[in-house]
């Protein structure tokens, strides 16, 4: 153990920059990473002001931060993949290899998954840390350390985009436009639809999202969501409905946007059970999907950012150096309707 400054999230409401002891010792199947850029999550924030998420609750003092970018400073005697000086990013979950869910290749749904800055595992708002070099990816020359730190969210956007199996020339809609659901937007269209409608009735954040070619947004204030899809698909609806608001609200016409046939794929979480008129998704034989994390989605993303096809610079509203961190939280718990994505910078 070492002790590294950090951001501590030390209770509910407070956070400090301060020491704290973190594991620092290099196993023969690890990598040594100095971190260069982290991005601020939702579920950090969402700790940060409610000191739980469902079952996990922060109990003791907790390093925050899962979305990283950095650069490899020491390998484990085993590692041939990396080397001191690679540019890489994190994959944030360590499951058990040996489990049932893992032998599945559904490793993402471990119960023994170790997720950075979940309690009580510390995350990587801190100079170095020691990650398994299996779950640390090579970036591309040509994409940056910040882009690499949008990786980890663009990657439930893989999942969700891939769990639909979508066809070429789709049309999707997602429901709900923040960070995740524009990064479901953009993994949707890159998987082959031809059109993607996201609704929201954040004015600004549909207009973030629809500067991307392919999505259509749609304020729900003013225009109603069916209307459209049916003036796109001259009334058969979308091919995939995609639920990323986490609102009870979204699923009373959820269904009514759906083609007979069409995919349901569900990756908001609700804070309480939801009705569903499964009448209606029965009628139209509707497929159901879901969505926790994401597996095996690291090298498509990179791969993706690599060859241009994916652009998330423009969702990168601002940056903080690690002496601002406090501020850089303090402004995502604002939740300034303009803001996409909050990162912060280490020191070199």
């Amino acid at each position: 153990m070492t002790e590294t400054r950090s951001l501590v999230l030390e209770r509910k409401g407070e956070l400090a920059l301060r020491e704290i002891d973190l594991p620092s010792e290099v196993g023969p199947n690890d990598v040594k990473i100095a971190i260069h850029t982290v991005g601020v999550c939702g579920s950090d924030v969402h700790y940060y002001t409610h000191g739980k998420i469902g079952p996990f609750v922060v109990n003791a003092p907790m390093v925050l931060g899962h979305e990283a970018a950095g650069t490899v400073v020491e390998v484990g005697s085993n590692v041939t993949n990396l080397k001191a000086g690679d540019r890489v990013c994190m994959e944030p979950g360590i499951p058990d290899s040996n489990s049932r869910a893992s032998r599945l290749g559904m490793y993402n749904v471990d119960p023994a998954v170790q997720f950075w800055a979940t309690p009580p595992v510390h995350g990587v708002l801190t100079a170095q840390v020691v990650h398994p070099a299996a779950y640390t990816f090579k970036l591309p020359d040509n994409v940056s350390f910040a882009e690499g730190a949008m990786i980890e969210p663009f990657a439930v956007g893989l999942q969700a985009a891939q769990k639909a199996r979508i066809a070429p020339g789709d049309v999707g809609v997602v429901i709900g436009a923040g960070p995740i659901g524009i990064m479901i937007a953009l993994a949707a269209l890159a998987g082959g639809c031809a059109t993607v409608v996201i609704a929201d009735l954040s004015a600004e954040k549909l207009a973030i999202a629809g500067q991307y070619p392919g999505i259509v947004p749609v304020d729900i204030r003013s225009q109603n969501v069916k209307d459209v899809v049916d003036g796109i698909t001259e009334g058969w609806g979308a091919d995939v409905v995609f639920e990323a608001s986490g609102s009870p609200k979204a699923w009373a016409t959820l269904l009514d946007t759906l083609r007979p046939g069409g995919c349901v794929v569900v990756v908001g979480m609700p804070v309480e059970p939801t009705p569903v008129d499964w009448s209606l998704a029965s009628t139209k034989e509707a497929r159901f999907e879901t969505v926790f994390r994401y597996a095996h989605q690291y090298p498509r993303a990179i791969q993706m950012m690599g060859s241009g096809k994916v652009d998330l610079k423009p969702l990168i509203s601002d940056t903080y150096p690690f002496e601002k961190s406090i501020e850089a939280f303090d402004r995502a718990v604002e939740g300034r309707p303009t803001d996409v994505k909050i990162q912060i910078t280490m020191p070199s």
